[in-house]
């Protein structure tokens, strides 16, 4: 595991599940079906380009709060990092896999987020956000219940630019 994705998960949990609305997380921008925001954490600027599902699948279990979201640190520990968040605890030994178009990458589980092993399946699968119409995530849970999510990747260029740049 990187130690970006240790700090990165301990200070999700800090603004998340309530991350609109948190009052130490700045919203710095909406694009289309993606938001940008910006927090300091223990005197580190980080900024991230966030996203809701549009769908989750099945319907008839209880998904809590879940995000896609890709993060940068202003001191480098993290460059456009993708995790998902979740709103229970993910099995750790069924990996998630995040899927644009045929592009196809696994992640891994530590309780409820999930990250991308190497920086360059990150840039892969960033790329691949860039490029996509759609992304979808499949986990399964703690439980045993498979998920799965659809995001809409309209925007994620233009807020992945913002958060990059408010992160300098």
């Amino acid at each position: 595991m990187k130690i970006s994705h240790i700090f990165l998960g301990l200070s999700a949990m800090v603004f998340i599940p309530n991350i609109a609305n948190a009052a130490s997380a700045k919203l710095e921008g909406v694009f289309t079906d993606w938001s940008v925001y910006s927090k300091i954490d223990g005197g580190e600027r980080i900024c991230y380009a966030l996203s809701k599902p549009k769908s989750k699948t099945p319907s008839s279990v209880n998904h809590g709060d879940i995000y896609f979201m890709v993060s940068n640190w202003k001191s480098g520990a993290a460059k456009e990092q993708p995790s998902l968040l979740t709103g229970y605890p993910i099995k750790t030994t069924i990996p998630p896999t995040a899927r644009v178009g045929n592009s196809k990458t696994p992640m891994y589980a530590a309780q409820n987020e999930a990250f991308v092993e190497s920086s360059t399946d990150e840039k892969k699968l960033v790329r691949a956000m860039r490029k996509g119409s759609t992304m979808r995530v499949d986990a399964v849970s703690s439980r045993g219940t498979k998920t799965s999510y659809e995001f809409s990747l309209r925007g994620i260029t233009a807020a992945l630019g913002k958060a990059r740049t408010i992160c300098q």
